[in-house]
């Protein structure tokens, strides 16, 4: 009786989600003063480099990029859906690709298109520039590709998320992202986060908290590529022989469902939990109606029992 083929432990299908918001990248070039900073084109050459060598460590891994700009997100490239670093057998391809059809120059020209579309965009809206990138759009569109992988015959790679961040967080994606990452826990996948803004990630620290995944902001970005070989590029199963860096703090404040606001104290539905940041009559979320009795909240004194 053939038994089912199983996949080896360290092959991953890694799906890497890449923050090419040109508005944060602009900025962020015009506010940079120290040489220890890097430009978008610095960065884009460490993440090249980095998604060659998983292709690299093992010829059955695979990979899928995502674009995240302001107001889409894309697909840029997936192993899969073309040529494979391996065949259906996992044995390396004889076939010697051209430099105009490796992964990197796919990228690139894919990167391209997408910036392209972003400005065009901008320009049709007449917008001046949002700061902030569609992270819930690419996790959607990250955990629906896992989904398709998952449901092909075995045996299945070990997928992972990889998120490069650097726009900070937008508050009125809350829900859409906390969805995301509960159907991540749901599937078992990582969400590993490296943050190349300015600032922290409460939305990605909370991701890599929930679903096991990894947090890191690179102390040093010049050196980033150091970082993803001796931290991101390890698989899922080495992760338990090795030392990784844990976040020291998780921001675990909520934004409310009525203004999409960071908050510390609010009002939580009783029936489908939606936050508010204020009393209401009634849930906006659920129509739950709220009554306004003032016996009904806690003043922290014991009720005395009457005795006939």
């Amino acid at each position: 009786m053939a038994s089912t083929p199983t996949p080896a432990d360290d092959v991953s299908l890694v799906i890497v989600v890449v923050d090419v918001n040109p508005y944060f990248w602009v900025e962020k070039a015009n506010a940079s003063t120290g040489t220890s900073d890097i430009d978008f084109e610095q960065f884009l050459q460490h993440v090249l480099a980095f998604m060659n060598a998983i292709l690299l460590l093992n010829h059955m891994n695979y990979l899928a990029v995502i674009a995240t700009g302001s107001d889409s997100c894309s697909f840029l490239y997936e192993s899969l859906a073309g040529e494979s670093v391996s065949d259906g057998e996992g044995k390396p391809p004889s076939k010697r690709m051209n430099k105009h059809h490796t992964p990197s120059a796919k990228i690139v020209r894919g990167l391209k298109d997408f910036v392209s579309k972003e400005l065009a965009f901008k320009t049709e809206r007449k917008d001046n520039g949002k700061r902030y990138s569609l992270l819930s759009g690419s996790l959607s569109m990250a955990l629906c590709y896992v989904q398709r992988i998952l449901r092909q015959d075995p045996p299945h790679p070990h997928p992972r998320i990889l998120c490069f961040q650097g726009s900070p967080d937008a508050s009125q994606q809350y829900i859409a992202v906390m969805n995301a990452i509960f159907s991540a826990q749901r599937l078992m996948v990582p969400i590993d986060s490296c943050m190349v803004g300015s600032q922290h990630s409460a939305f990605l620290q909370q991701a890599a908290h929930i679903t096991g995944g990894i947090y890191m902001k690179p102390p040093h970005p010049e050196g980033l590529f150091e970082y993803l070989m001796m931290v991101f590029a390890t698989d899922l199963h080495s992760r338990r022989f090795l030392q990784l860096p844990r976040p020291t703090g998780v921001d675990f404040r909520a934004s409310c469902f009525c203004h999409k606001k960071t908050i510390d104290t609010g009002f939580v539905c009783s029936v489908c939990l939606s936050i508010f940041c204020k009393h209401h009559k009634e849930c906006s979320t659920c129509g739950a109606s709220f009554s306004q009795n003032k016996s009904s909240f806690v003043t922290g004194q014991k009720r005395k029992l009457s005795t006939n």
